[in-house]
């Protein structure tokens, strides 16, 4: 791109080969973008710089110091993105956001933007200065320190922010239940600087010798990570190794939250602690693996962290899953049904015998519903039995098996076996091939209850899934009595929560009747210490649900389209992911916002 940027520069005669090679010169000594460099030298002003990247690359100029911009429209990316490329979100208009960047022919931030919030994108330009100034305007918080690093092509912006403050993070307590000591946490920013404090002059050595060195840091360190994901709320832990830093994400109610940049020169001794911890092998870099680590919080919570770690360019990438049982909400009037559905889907569990099938995209919830199903079943007169990978939790009085696909004992010989063990409700964690479905579809036919999963979009389109695997039409229409989909909403935060004004036009696109919307009162979050100022705390399910009635298993004898399946069930009174998203919007608990986000137009 530099070399491009000059040559470009020099055929418009607007600077000359001699001043080319000042700027590049002072680019490796000094680092930094080409077109600042030469700003900086005096070859060119920035105006003049924009005005050429404005006509070379046919998008408008704008001076961002001219625009107030929209809290709703800055949450769209993330502090993290507008920093690494230098870009700010500046207006949103229907499906299209219109980004100012620095460099518009980085065609890596527009796809990255573009996948991350789902709009189309159109870019501005804008000079480099102003961009910084309004990253550190909007994005950069009180007492947080603002560093330019400079890099061969690029300026990246960087900054540590914690989730928590001192006063809540004040008191926690751990043990590590494979480690033995107990770790007594006193404030997480005090925790994460002696740390560094402790490797600011370790260089890049092998794990065993790096750990040793810093063991003590290290420790204090990663339980700070640990511990504050807790108290944050996170489903997950992201430690992830660039060029020239080491980040860490958490996943909160669903979406990623970078809460710091450490030194790159940390990463093997904290993935090595994080290994030893979860009982692998520190030595092994080159190949994926998989472990667990049990924590004990205070006298009676516990916490299962299950651990992968990934070789990637820079180094492995560590990803943690939390299980926090005494979060896990097992019931199912509590999960988020609306009364039909709820009502159809606790029918359903009430059948002796059949197939009932969960479906929805991985960490939609699934799992949860399963296992409250489960709970609701598991009496002493029942013997019931699962084969899942993973096992996230485990209840008493129910038979877990966990599948080990590497010796052989993969789903359909797992379930295979049970039907030895004279279960009465079978629970499979995932159909993933014809063996597995066949078998499933032949115990629920024979007698015995089944619960499992499938990757599909929708309700309707499971049918066409287990079609499309083999099963032919008679066993799928006689075995399936019930199939839910299921998507999860962030809750609007109960601390901050305000009106929203939506004009009725909008609120008919979305799905409400001319009727509905002229009642409708809409709600979001205005942002908060509570919700982190993300306006959301917790989540919510919206469910779809449709049991297989006559009419249903008469149209998939016939071979009916996923389409036509879904006509007749909503004709047949089934409410659709949209229509439990607006009914959700209707009682207050998520925003219209929020139901776009992960539902489709129905």
């Amino acid at each position: 791109m530099a070399a491009k940027l000059g040559q470009l520069l020099i055929a418009a005669n607007i600077i000359s080969e001699d001043q080319l090679i000042q700027a590049l010169n002072l680019q490796k000594k000094e680092g930094g973008r080409l077109g600042t460099n030469l700003v900086k030298l005096g070859f060119i002003t920035e105006d003049k710089l924009v005005t050429f990247l404005s006509k070379q690359y046919g998008v408008p100029a704008i001076n961002l110091a001219d625009y107030k911009i929209d809290p709703a429209v800055l949450k769209l990316i993330p502090s993290d993105m507008a920093k690494k490329y230098l870009i700010v979100p500046v207006t949103r208009v229907g499906a299209t956001l219109t980004v100012a960047m620095a460099d518009p022919s980085n065609i890596f931030a527009i796809d990255d933007v573009k996948f991350m919030t789902g709009y189309n994108v159109e870019v501005v330009v804008s000079s480099e200065s102003g961009i910084i100034n309004a990253i550190g305007k909007y994005y950069m918080g009180k007492g947080e320190s603002l560093v330019v690093a400079k890099t061969a092509t690029t300026q990246v912006l960087q900054a540590k922010d914690y989730t928590l403050s001192e006063e809540e993070f004040t008191g926690a307590e751990a043990t590590f239940i494979e480690e033995g000591p107990t770790i007594d946490v006193d404030a997480f920013d005090r925790v994460v600087g002696s740390a560094l404090e402790g490797i600011e002059t370790i260089e890049e050595r092998e794990d065993t010798e790096v750990v040793k060195e810093v063991e003590a840091p290290i420790v204090k360190l990663v339980n700070g990570i640990f511990v504050n994901a807790i108290k944050a709320g996170a489903s997950d832990i992201h430690i992830e190794p660039y060029e020239t830093s080491l980040r860490v994400r958490y996943r909160v109610d669903g979406v990623m939250y970078t809460v710091m940049n450490l030194p790159i020169k940390i990463k093997n001794a904290l993935t090595s602690r994080v290994k030893i911890m979860s009982r692998l092998d520190i030595a092994e870099r080159r190949l994926p693996q998989d472990g667990r680590i049990k924590l004990k919080l205070g006298k009676k919570r516990e916490i299962d962290f299950r651990v992968s770690t990934l070789p990637c360019l820079f180094g492995e990438k560590t990803v943690l899953r939390l299980l926090d049982k005494s979060s896990l909400q097992v019931d199912l009037t509590k999960l988020g049904f609306e009364e039909k559905s709820l009502q159809d889907f606790m029918e359903a569990l009430n059948k002796p015998y059949g197939m009932i099938l969960v479906t929805g995209p991985t960490g939609s919830g699934k799992t949860t519903t399963l296992y409250s199903a489960l709970i609701y079943l598991n009496k002493p007169d029942t013997n019931i039995m699962t084969a899942e990978d993973p096992v996230e939790y485990n209840f008493l009085g129910i038979n877990q098996v966990q599948v080990k696909e590497e010796i052989g004992l993969t789903f359909a010989s797992a379930l295979r076996s049970f039907l030895r063990q004279d279960p009465d409700i079978i629970m499979v964690g995932e159909i993933r091939d014809f063996e597995t479905a066949e078998i499933g579809v032949k115990a629920a036919l024979t007698g015995h209850l089944v619960l499992s999963t499938l990757h599909t979009n929708d309700a309707p389109g499971t049918i066409s899934r287990l079609l499309n695997m083999g099963i032919e039409p008679f066993l799928v229409s006689s075995s399936v009595i019930l199939i839910l989909a299921q998507r999860l909403a962030r809750r609007i935060c109960k601390e901050c929560k305000e009106e929203e004004r939506v004009p009725i036009s909008a609120l008919v696109k979305v799905g409400f009747s001319e009727e509905e919307a002229k009642t409708v009162t809409s709600y979001k979050g205005r942002g908060c210490p509570t919700c982190n100022n993300s306006g959301y705390k917790g989540r919510v399910a919206l469910y779809e649900v449709i049991p297989i009635k006559d009419e249903l298993k008469e149209l998939i004898l016939e071979g009916a389209s996923a389409s036509e399946i879904k006509k007749a069930a909503i004709r047949l009174g089934m409410k659709t992911l949209r229509m439990s998203g607006l009914t959700k919007v209707r009682e207050g608990i998520t925003s219209i916002e929020e139901v776009m986000r992960v539902t489709f137009g129905d």
